[in-house]
């Protein structure tokens, strides 16, 4: 990951709703303690084990907040992307809150990194800051309630088919650059299981299959898989 330095003003006072709260002082502190990072796609930004890393705030690009299981199995829990912040990620901030996770560049990412002390000082002594932090943390911890709850409660093809949808939205396209690695990675699954699904969909005309992509040709049917319009899936394909 390299540095870079740009002025910081104006995309604190443009990302961070509590900006116009800060007095002079403050707001030169929180530029002073912030900066530009870049990273490339499938960079490795921070785990349970290094040092608490600080407030990121995605200017371009995403970033996957995921767990690890002892079998080096992974959950997604949530994705940050353009214009969102991350909080997790310094959640030493919170003394309460003891959550292990993992951080990696789902793509060429551009990020503002503020460290934890200053973000505790503004913390504590301005109550704007505060309240943004617990706010953002209580949505992330949202975030990953309903990522949990998918994996315990919604069948594997429910959950097939809504990320398939999701990554359709997110790129503005039906032709999917992914392989079945990264979309079992992402829903904590194991890649036969996706193989065999996709497999499926692709039986029954629901996608396209090739070499590190995936096509969406029947979007209704797709969703039917989801809101249980139709049932498209059949019994040995569960996970």
């Amino acid at each position: 990951m390299r540095e870079q330095s740009f002025p910081m003003q104006s995309y604190l006072e443009q990302y961070y709703p509590f900006w116009p709260h800060l007095n002079p002082k403050e707001q030169e502190q929180l530029c002073s303690c912030s900066q530009l990072q870049t990273c490339q796609k499938g960079d490795f930004l921070y785990s349970h084990d290094d040092d608490c890393l600080g407030i990121l705030l995605v200017l371009k690009g995403q970033l996957r907040i995921f767990i690890q299981s002892g079998d080096t199995r992974e959950i997604t829990l949530f994705r940050v992307g353009d214009g969102q912040v991350c909080t997790l990620s310094a959640s030493c901030i919170i003394q309460e809150i003891n959550f292990d996770i993992q951080i990696e560049a789902d793509e060429d990412t551009e990020l503002i990194v503020t460290n934890v002390s200053c973000f505790r000082t503004l913390m504590n002594q301005n109550i704007y800051v505060e309240n943004y932090i617990y706010k953002e943390t209580t949505e992330h911890f949202s975030d990953v309630m309903w990522a949990m709850n998918q994996i315990l409660f919604s069948s594997f093809d429910k959950r097939l088919a809504g990320y398939l949808l999701d990554e359709a939205l997110r790129t503005k396209s039906n032709v999917l650059h992914t392989t079945h690695e990264q979309i079992a990675r992402n829903l904590g699954s194991a890649r036969e299981v996706v193989s065999r699904m996709l497999k499926y969909f692709e039986k029954e005309n629901i996608v396209t299959l090739s070499r590190g992509i995936v096509t969406i040709t029947d979007e209704k049917r797709l969703r039917s898989c989801i809101y249980g319009e139709k049932r498209c899936k059949c019994q040995e394909q569960r996970e």
